[in-house]
C-alpha cells in the first residue's frame, strides 16, 4: 500500500482534533467540529479549508500562454494577465483528464492548479506537447493552498491586511504579515463553495504561519476550520463537478454541462475534434440535479430508473450524492441517458441499497450562488 502524502500543516490539523481520510493520495482532514457545523459556518459566516493537496505547475517560456491555449480547452485569450480561468485538459476522445484553474501571469508564464491525483498526468501531457522553448514544471509541493470562504471572507482578509477588491477570478500577489514575518502569497478570488471567497497560496515552508494568521481572523469573525466533508456538501449543493465523479476520462464536458469551459471557436486544443463532433450530434447522456422527495439520501453509483420502470430499467447513475445541510434533504448529481427524455420537473427513482427513493429532476445549482 502506498503511503499517503501529508500536507504542510498536518500538525495543525491534528492539534485541532481533525479526523482524517485518504483522498487523491493525500491524508486529508475530513472534519473538525462536524460536517454540518462546518458547512453552516461557510454558508452563514466563514470557513477556512486547507487544500494544499491540490497540484501546482508552471508553464513558462516565450509564448507560454499561446501554448496553453493550444492545449487546454478554454480560451485563454478571453482573459488578461492577473485573471484566472477554469479550464479542462481533455484526451483524444473528448474525455476529461483533469479540470484545473489557469492563472495567466503573462504571455510567457501560466500557473496551473490541477487536482492532486492528476497533476503528474497533466504535466506529462503538456510536457510531451511542448516545443523546446517551453518548460512545464511540476511544483506540487512548493506551495500550500488555503480557501477562505463565506459571507465574512472579505472581513477576514481585510483584518489580516490582504487585498479583497479584485473581480471574480482575478488574482494579485501580496505580502501577509505573520508572527514569523512577512510572507509572500498569491490571493485569488476563487473557490469551490458558491460563497464569496478567496484562495491564498503561500510558499510550502511558510504555510503554517500563514494558516495560523488566517485561522485566528476566521475565528474572530465567527468562523471555523472546515474539512473535506463540508467541501463536498458545499460543492454538491452548487452542482460543481468533481473529477472522478462528474468529470472523468470517459465523461466529456458536453455530458457534464461544462461546455462553457470550452473555447469552441479555437482551432486547436486537446480533444477538439471529438468534442466538436459530440456537440453537433448531441451527447448520449447529460448531467442533472436530483432532489429526494422521499426519505433517504442518494449516493454516488446508485442506479437511476424511470418511474414505474422495470427493476433492470436503468436510465443512468448518480455521480455524487449527499445530505444537503442547507435544504435538509438528500440531493444528487446524475448522468442520465438522453434517450430517457428526462427534463427539469421529471420524476425518477434512485435505487438506494435496494430501496426505491423517489427524486425530482431539478435545475442546478440546488442553492443560490453568492460568489
Amino acid at each position: 500500500m502506498t503511503d499517503l502524502l501529508a500536507g504542510p500543516i498536518a500538525d495543525r490539523h491534528a492539534a485541532l482534533g481533525a479526523s482524517f481520510a485518504a483522498f487523491g493520495g493525500w491524508d486529508m482532514p475530513v472534519s473538525y467540529a462536524g460536517t454540518v457545523a462546518e458547512h453552516t459556518a461557510v454558508r452563514e459566516a466563514v470557513g477556512i479549508f486547507d487544500v494544499s493537496h491540490l497540484g501546482k505547475a508552471s508553464v513558462s517560456g516565450p509564448g507560454a500562454a499561446d501554448f496553453v491555449n493550444r492545449t487546454l480547452s478554454n480560451d485563454l485569450g478571453k482573459i488578461v494577465p492577473g485573471k484566472a480561468q477554469y479550464t479542462l485538459c481533455c484526451n483524444e476522445s473528448g474525455g476529461v483528464v483533469d479540470d484545473l484553474i489557469a492563472y495567466l501571469v503573462g504571455d510567457d508564464e501560466v500557473f496551473l492548479v490541477p487536482n492532486a491525483a492528476n497533476t503528474a498526468g497533466v504535466v506529462a501531457m503538456l510536457s510531451a506537447a511542448a516545443p523546446d522553448e517551453i518548460t512545464v514544471t511540476d511544483r506540487h509541493r512548493e506551495y500550500g493552498v488555503f480557501a477562505v470562504q463565506g459571507p465574512r471572507a472579505v472581513d477576514v482578509l481585510s483584518a489580516v491586511g490582504l487585498p479583497t477588491d479584485m473581480e471574480y477570478m482575478a488574482f494579485v500577489d501580496a505580502d501577509l504579515p505573520t508572527a514569523a514575518g512577512s510572507c509572500p502569497v498569491r490571493v485569488c478570488r476563487t473557490g469551490y463553495t458558491g460563497e464569496r471567497g478567496y484562495e491564498i497560496l503561500p510558499r510550502w515552508a511558510e504555510s503554517g504561519a500563514v494558516f495560523d494568521t488566517l485561522l485566528a481572523a476566521v475565528s474572530d469573525h465567527g468562523g471555523q476550520p472546515a474539512g473535506l466533508g463540508a467541501r463536498d456538501t458545499l460543492r454538491t449543493e452548487m452542482g460543481y463537478a468533481l473529477h472522478g465523479h462528474e468529470l472523468a476520462p470517459d465523461i466529456s464536458p458536453v455530458q457534464a454541462r461544462v461546455g462553457w469551459a470550452v473555447g469552441w471557436k479555437k482551432p486547436e486544443f486537446f480533444g477538439r475534434d471529438a468534442l466538436v463532433a459530440e456537440k453537433a450530434t448531441g451527447p448520449v447522456r447529460r448531467l442533472y440535479g436530483l432532489k429526494a422527495t422521499g426519505r433517504g439520501v442518494p449516493r454516488a453509483d446508485c442506479v437511476v430508473r424511470a418511474v414505474g420502470g422495470a427493476a433492470d430499467g436503468r436510465i443512468g447513475h448518480c455521480t455524487s450524492g449527499t445530505f444537503s445541510p442547507s435544504l435538509k434533504q438528500g440531493i444528487a448529481l446524475a448522468l442520465i441517458d438522453t434517450a430517457a427524455g428526462v427534463e427539469v420537473g421529471s420524476e425518477v427513482v434512485v435505487d438506494v441499497r435496494g430501496r426505491d427513493l423517489p427524486c425530482e429532476v431539478v435545475a442546478l445549482p440546488f442553492v443560490a450562488s453568492h460568489v
